[in-house]
């Protein structure tokens, strides 16, 4: 159906792709799998359009093609759903669904027939909001449905889904599953990117491995996860969450407290500590309030009552620059909105934190700020080609090393991590936790939040579970199983929570 034969892409002191071949039949689902910066995402966006190839062909039933640009690529049936959204936030999720291809009547938009046909669309998903709403009102995980509605409506024969599932609850990843079944058994062809090794058998028919812009091997997708690991990173990783819990020994001092924290209709009565050496889990159902709480305590947003401390000094409320001088860092949720500045480089948002610090009588100290962030970022393990390399560039893994990275460099005496490896592969997911240790050894303190449950259970040192605004319960390591956290984020038993699948993806 579709081939890709010797495809090479070379950036500016990188060669991104290097003789790649990958092949997609009809009707199947065909992975394709790798580190981040293994080249997954400059193939797919090859194919979509986005790119153009220095080298290779690409060849459509038996046949050579040019896919010149995202309208080439769409005639020849190619729909691609990237990591970054390809949405107008002010815009209706109709206006969003047939931008560039609304319906008309008489030479007039077709108002009644867009949004009929929206409907369609969006109850075929599972997207509940009427189709007039603005996409802006919607969370992470309701763009990611109307960008699989926008594909779906192309009625494309090729289909590719980058990291679809990243922001999904459990309940939304089998709808997409389901969705993915059904338009195999039409003939579609669907490459399909995860990060997530335990999908790959429930959704896949075959496996391609990329590794340094290469194809590395081609298995099976019953493949055990040790051989895909083993393939994806070039040596087996013996240990995936490299902490031994439950062994901290609390300081005498809080480095950070929260008391009584409550923003009317989105949190409530919220306490908790975090001590120096500790890392603290935070875990939750979608809407339970995590990501909320995290921006209040670090002053992104306003709060109605409670207090926030950090060594003992009360903040002010709603005061990001108070937070950072008191030692505070937030990753946050969203690395490319909220954390980075993608048209800027590698070094200008390492240095982001402490830009004012390296100011001296308006001047920056740009030789120092040079060889601060060469520093942090030798430490981080960033492949790029250069410091001046613009960060918008680097793939999801290195953006997110960048985003933890400047906190390095401010030194932070509390970091608060919010989801801080979705869309991350197990080979740099390991390097931030061991990156995490080091930050506890040496006394610092950590506030995680996660859906993925298995990091949170394998990393926390005490756990504490939210549920509609509130904190249900703490757990410490030894007490946090599976079912115990669940049983706090739904309120019911343990034997009620042992019949869910598993935990969300998304807040």
């Amino acid at each position: 159906m579709l081939r890709m034969e010797g495809i090479r892409k070379v950036f500016p002191g990188v060669v991104a792709l290097d003789g790649v071949d990958f092949d997609l039949r009809a009707g199947e689902v065909h992975v394709l799998l790798g580190e981040n910066g293994a080249g997954k995402s400059t193939l797919i966006k090859i194919l979509s359009g986005v790119y153009r190839a220095d080298g290779g062909r690409v060849l459509q039933n038996g046949r050579p093609v040019r896919v010149a640009g995202a309208e080439a690529a769409e005639k020849l049936g190619i729909a691609a759903i990237h990591q970054e959204f390809n949405l107008v936030p002010h815009l209706s999720i109709a206006e969003n669904l047939f931008l560039g291809r609304q319906p008309r009547r008489y030479g007039l938009l077709d108002r009644k027939k867009m949004e009929a046909d929206a409907a369609v669309l969006l109850q075929r998903v599972g997207v509940d909001a009427p189709p007039r709403t603005p996409v802006r009102e919607l969370g992470i995980a309701g763009r990611q449905m109307v960008e699989i509605a926008k594909a779906l409506s192309l009625r494309a024969r090729v289909l590719i889904m980058d990291e679809p599932t990243a922001v999904l609850t459990a309940e939304e990843v089998n709808r997409l599953f389901a969705i993915v079944r059904k338009l195999r058994s039409e003939g579609v062809g669907i490459v399909f990117i995860t990060h997530h090794l335990e999908e790959i058998p429930q959704i896949g028919d075959r496996v391609t491995v990329l590794r340094d812009g290469r194809s590395v091997g081609q298995v099976p997708a019953s493949a055990p996860e040790d051989e895909l690991v083993q393939q994806m990173v070039g040596r087996s990783i013996e240990q995936q969450y490299p902490r031994d819990t439950g062994r901290v020994t609390p300081s005498a001092q809080p480095l950070l407290r929260v008391t009584g924290l409550r923003r009317a209709g989105v949190f409530h009565d919220i306490h908790f500590e975090v001590r120096a050496g500790e890392v603290v889990g935070v875990a939750g159902l979608v809407g339970a309030g995590r990501t909320e709480v995290a921006r209040a305590v670090f002053g992104a947003d306003p709060y109605d009552a409670g207090t926030v401390e950090v060594l003992g000094k009360r903040l002010p409320g709603h005061n990001v620059s108070a937070a950072l001088a008191s030692g505070l860092g937030l990753v946050p949720e969203d690395r490319k909105g909220q954390g980075l500045v993608l048209g800027s480089s590698i070094q200008e948002n390492l240095g982001l934190v402490t830009l004012r610090k390296a100011t001296r009588g308006g001047l920056v100290d740009r030789a120092a700020q040079k060889r601060d962030a060469g520093r942090i970022a030798e430490r981080m393990a960033v492949r790029m080609a250069g410091l001046d390399q613009h960060v918008g560039t680097l793939s999801g893994g290195n953006q997110q090393k960048v985003v933890i990275g400047k906190w390095l460099l401010a030194q932070s005496r509390v970091l608060i991590l919010d989801e801080p490896t979705r869309g991350i592969d197990v080979g740099a997911k390991v390097e931030i936790y061991q990156l995490i240790n080091e930050l506890t050894a040496s006394g610092h303190a950590v506030l995680m939040i996660s859906s993925d449950l298995p990091e949170v259970l394998g990393m926390s040192d005490r756990v504490l579970v939210m549920s509609q605004g509130r904190i249900a319960g703490e757990l410490t390591a030894r007490e946090a199983t599976q079912d115990a956290v669940m049983a706090l984020a739904v309120g019911t038993s343990a034997h009620g929570a042992n019949e869910m699948e598993d935990s969300p993806r998304g807040h």
